[in-house]
């Protein structure tokens, strides 16, 4: 029969060894991707998608490809970013599949890629206090 006592330290042993392992030091906080940055991928898609130009389809790619690897980007997110980086290539004919393809992705990148990081809560504002006092539950005229 094991004790209270060897179930307890069991986990405790794990932390010890899990934290003296080399590669599972706590990571550097990585910040998420600005809004600004996943526009210009967006916009520089959208322009590959209507261009159907080398220069256009070369840098979204460029600048999608680095966040396939971004580790705070969520799976839907880089799927988005995955179709992008496979369909952002000239095409011979540029058909409205095509088209499709690519402006479709960008045009959700924004709205599946945001942070869901809540942004610091303001203090609240002191309220002058009522010093009017009211009779009953204050429900009627005054």
């Amino acid at each position: 029969m094991v004790s209270l006592r060897q179930r307890l330290s069991a986990p405790l042993c794990a932390a010890a060894v899990l934290g003296a392992a080399p590669g599972l030091t706590a990571d550097l906080y990585v910040p998420f991707p600005s809004e600004e940055s996943l526009k210009e991928l967006q916009l520089i898609t959208i322009a590959c998608a209507r261009d159907n130009t080398a220069e256009s389809c070369a840098k979204s790619r460029e600048l999608a490809d680095p966040l396939m690897d971004h580790p705070r980007l969520p799976a839907s997110c880089k799927d988005l970013i995955w179709s992008i980086v496979q369909d952002a290539k000239p095409a011979d004919t540029n058909s409205y599949q095509r088209r499709e393809a690519l402006s479709d992705p960008a045009q959700r990148l924004l709205l599946v890629c945001r942070s869901m990081e809540l942004a610091k809560p303001q203090a609240p504002q002191p309220q002058a206090p009522n010093n009017t006092k009211k009779a009953g539950f204050g429900f009627g005229g005054s």
